[in-house]
């Protein structure tokens, strides 16, 4: 074959990165500061993730603890109030998780560093752009603390400097021999902690109140756990984790973080309480793996977990088995169409782990997997790393959220008015990387519809990803990223738009605000959109535009409702020179205050996902409560109610409005996905996908259409729809609509069957035995005229 170079493509495994001995890296969040002892001959490496981001340093001698910027060749460049901040144990910025700031309290206790020092050098200064790094080399040894500031402290709702992450690297000149890669560091004070060398299994106690943390040490290693109640067994009565019980009990396949968190005995007594999970991928079906698995396979005499933990449970008088049920950790298993049970590599990276509290006085068993003969460890056993922590510890609940596959771990966090809304719910949800309320007490999903469509209704939408876009390139890289037409955007215009790649699917939805000439913010449901951004600039060779993470220093409320308007006004200033809130245009913004001149910052733009009048307020995290508490205020002789996720999910439907992964894919283009109105064929003549999206208008497939169900049963995303035997379509949502008084469904259907007045039948059982009659209507369901929000 011409060109055929032999070389043949490598398997990928970015979700498993390489470990190199010698070689740490390490994740200094904007605002955050990073402490590491270096020694000579290290190297530090220092990465500008996004562009525009400064690094300030201190080093210190590690003998007398003098101020030491020598060491790594650099000079002073006057005082850094963040490094002195953390250096006095006060509070960094908004977004720094309590982990890291336990962890940042900790080496300052273990090194008695200074409560302040009068210089530190700067690097990465100036217009930097993505990916430029800087490497400093250690003559001596020293304790270096980096910090990435920001370059205005706090990000006004209308300012675009926010403090972004950095990459460091260390690279040391001493490599000792590990076999295995470093541990993460402790989560807090611990009370022991074990190594379950690979193919073994290990026994030990947990008294009530204290915190069990199994580490997958090298990633995609399988850990067996099994946990009995210590006073039980003094009665001579067996009571340990049950898996039937704990589905059950859930109606999940196992607990996570959150409100269904425990693992259950046969007596329906709470053992354990998962508390965090960074890999979110187990097996509670299978037994540990026993000897009759191996010798069935044709390996007689292998080590099985189950007989590691006949051995090492045998001090405590459990009773022998020839196979144990346990918590399978990490195992990636799944059901198939044909309901079997299938296996593939776990998920768990290095460093991954489950974090469970005890609620009850537990023996507990640990195994590392000995499974070399198929994909359950991925052909190669590790080991396993149990650490017990202090009960008088308050761990914040939390999975992790990835961007990519090779991204750093990022813990649940709490958006700046979670605070409030966690007064009035507990029911919270986790939402790409954020805790978010479902529903609210005294009130529910049906009582906060109503509110929303007539009255208002307030819901936290922080963690809506937020880019800023800045240069003189800005503009040419929106018009390239967006299927509308940016150019023709005027200050202080909000557009809806989509981003396509070059084969026509979407990559996400969202929205573009013009803040000013080279200044725009792009704010969409996934991080992703932020670095699909910067590879695009950097492909197209657009050399002066910066985008900007903001999301952790940018929160927001959605007002909507009939009466937001009316709400809005007594609480919002705006300066002469800016649209008061009742003058703000459909689709446009402003810029004000909470309550006058001198009131807290915020940018309310007229904007909104519920089919109604409708605002949304941003405002840096750390004014979250202020702002919820005047807009709680002022609504309540308007009715207000707060608004959870399940509502929300009723009032978009109703409005026909698109949600990721449900109405759109990267295998789904724009007017598939029911928004072919923001494709600007013949106003943007360069973006992204455009060729393909012209062929795809032209020979069009499928379109999403509007349903309504003849049946009070309720139809959901994935249900199949028929004509006769075939099928032409699959709900993508669906919802019984209060104010329709209808069972209603968006779907995505052959064209051929998409024309209104169609009848189909939504299957449902195995899609043949029972189906339900349907046809197809007009959407949006609710005000197809779009009067409400325009109004």
């Amino acid at each position: 074959m011409a060109g055929d170079t032999g070389v043949r493509p490598r398997v990928r495994e970015p979700g498993l990165p390489r470990w190199e001995p010698g070689t740490e890296r390490y994740r200094l969040a904007g605002l955050g500061v990073l402490i590491l002892r270096l020694e000579e001959g290290d190297r530090l490496d220092i990465i500008d993730r996004e562009g525009r981001q400064p690094c300030e340093i201190a080093a210190f001698h590690s003998g007398d603890l003098r101020p030491d910027l020598a060491s790594l060749g650099l000079k002073p460049d006057g005082a850094s109030p963040g490094i002195n901040a953390a250096l006095d144990g006060r509070p960094l910025g908004f977004g720094i998780l309590p982990d890291e700031i336990a962890q940042l309290r900790h080496q300052l206790q273990h090194w008695h560093l200074p409560k302040g020092v009068d210089a530190v050098a700067r690097v990465l200064t100036g217009d930097t752009h993505a990916g430029e790094g800087v490497s400093l080399t250690a003559t001596r040894a020293a304790i270096v603390v980096l910090h990435a500031p920001g370059q205005s402290g706090v990000l006004l709702p209308e300012e675009q400097s926010p403090a972004t992450d950095l990459t460091v690297i260390v690279r040391r000149a001493q490599v000792h021999a590990l076999v295995a890669p470093p541990l993460p560091a402790p989560l807090g004070e611990l009370v022991a902690e074990y190594r379950v060398d690979k193919c073994t299994a290990l026994s030990y106690e947990v008294k009530e109140g204290q915190f069990i943390q199994i580490i997958d040490v090298a990633g995609r290693q399988c850990s067996d756990f099994v946990a009995f109640d210590a006073r039980q067994l003094q009665a001579g009565r067996e009571r340990g984790i049950d898996m039937t019980t704990t589905r059950t009990m859930l109606g999940a396949i196992y607990p996570g973080p959150g409100l269904a968190s425990k693992f259950f005995d046969m007596d329906m007594q709470a053992l354990t309480e998962v508390v965090r999970d960074t890999c979110g991928r187990h097996d509670t079906f299978g037994l540990a793996c026993t000897a009759r698995f191996y010798e069935d396979a044709g390996y007689p005499g292998h080590p099985s977990c189950s007989e590691n933990f006949n051995n090492t449970l045998d001090r405590f008088g459990l009773e022998r088995r020839r196979g144990w049920q346990a918590v399978n950790l990490f195992y990636n298993t799944g059901v198939n169409a044909a309901n079997a049970i299938f296996l593939d590599d776990p998920w768990s990276r290095p460093g991954d782990y489950v974090l469970m509290r005890a609620l009850k006085d537990l023996v507990c068993g640990s195994s590392a997997c000995p499974d070399d003969i198929d994909a359950t460890n991925a052909w190669n056993p590790t080991d396993i790393h149990v650490r017990i922590y202090d009960a008088r510890h308050d761990f914040t609940r939390a999975m992790a959220y990835r961007m990519t596959p090779d991204a750093e771990p990022r813990l649940t966090r709490e958006t700046g008015f979670h605070h409030r809304t966690s007064a009035l719910t507990r029911n919270f949800t986790e939402y790409r990387g954020f805790w978010l309320p479902s529903r609210f007490n005294n009130a529910g999903p049906t009582a906060e519809y109503w509110a929303c469509r007539e009255g208002a209704a307030v819901m936290d939408l922080s963690p809506l990803r937020k880019f800023e876009v800045l240069g003189a390139d800005a503009e040419d890289l929106l018009q390239a990223a967006c299927t509308r037409n940016i150019r023709k955007l005027s200050d202080g215009q909000v557009v809806y738009t989509a981003m396509c790649y070059e084969h026509g699917g979407m990559v996400d939805d969202g929205t573009v605000f013009r803040l000013g000439p080279d200044r725009y913010r792009w704010i969409g449901g996934d991080e992703f959109g932020g670095k699909w951004l910067r590879d695009l600039a950097e492909k197209k060779g657009l050399r002066q535009v910066w985008v900007k993470s903001a999301t952790d220093q940018l929160h927001n409320i959605a007002l909507q409702g009939p009466k937001s308007r009316e709400i809005l006004k007594e609480i919002i200033w705006t300066p002469p020179a800016r649209p008061r809130v009742d003058e703000i245009q459909w689709f446009h913004f402003t810029v004000g205050r909470i309550g006058d001149y001198n009131g807290t910052a915020v940018l309310v733009s007229r904007t909104g996902y519920s089919g109604e009048l409708g605002y949304e307020i941003f405002c840096h995290p750390k004014d979250a409560t202020k702002v919820w508490d005047a807009v709680w205020e002022a609504g309540q002789r308007h009715g207000l109610l707060p608004l959870g996720l399940e509502a929300l999910d009723i009032l978009r439907i109703e409005a026909g409005l698109i949600f990721a992964n449900y109405e759109f894919n990267d295998q789904t283009d724009p007017f598939e996905a029911g928004i072919g109105f923001t494709v600007a064929l013949k106003g943007n003549e360069a973006f992204v996908g455009r060729d393909a999206l012209i062929r795809r208008k032209e020979h069009p497939q499928r379109v999403l259409v509007g349903l309504e169900i003849d049946a009070k049963q309720a139809v959901g995303h994935g249900d199949c729809v028929h004509v006769g035997r075939a099928q032409v379509g699959v709900v993508t949502s669906g919802c019984i609509s209060p104010i329709l008084g209808k069972n209603i469904a968006l779907c995505r259907m052959d064209v051929t069957y998409a024309a209104i007045g169609t009848e189909v039948e939504v299957g449902k059982i195995d899609g043949q035995q029972k189906r339900l009659p349907a046809r197809v209507v007009r959407f949006p369901f609710y005000d197809p005229e779009k009067l409400k929000p325009r109004s």
